[in-house]
């Protein structure tokens, strides 16, 4: 029978800095279902709510107790891949106001994350 040891920063209780990175990661995952719900015959809507499930996949893992280093760094690559896919894909159109508080919201998360990843070395 194999145990697993849970380090002690994963079992630390979370505080202001977990709890401002669940909020933004809530609002970046909300948008996204907003936006990508009434569009879920598309293959961008598809993308939207996947994105939007997965950010809020992301708080409920934390909030479950799953190793967080991981988690961080999942997060910081998923969320960078998403603001260069988003510029990449919208050269043309990048200020729309919904886009502009989404992309700042997705900034702070990764500095956030960032954070809390360089806490746990």
């Amino acid at each position: 029978m194999t145990t697993v040891q849970v380090r002690d920063a994963d079992a630390a209780p979370l505080g202001r800095v977990h709890y401002t990175g669940i909020a933004l990661a809530a609002i970046t995952g909300v948008i996204h279902l907003a936006l990508g719900i009434p569009n879920v015959p598309s293959t961008l809507g598809i993308l939207f709510v996947l994105a939007g499930l997965g950010f809020l996949g992301g708080v409920a893992l934390l909030i479950g107790g799953v190793a967080r280093r991981p988690l961080y760094l999942a997060g910081i690559v998923v969320t960078v891949v998403q603001i260069l896919a988003y510029v990449a894909l919208n050269a043309g159109n990048l200020f729309s106001p919904v886009a502009v508080v989404d992309k700042v919201v997705q900034l702070a998360l990764v500095g956030v994350l960032v954070v809390l990843y360089r806490r746990e070395t």
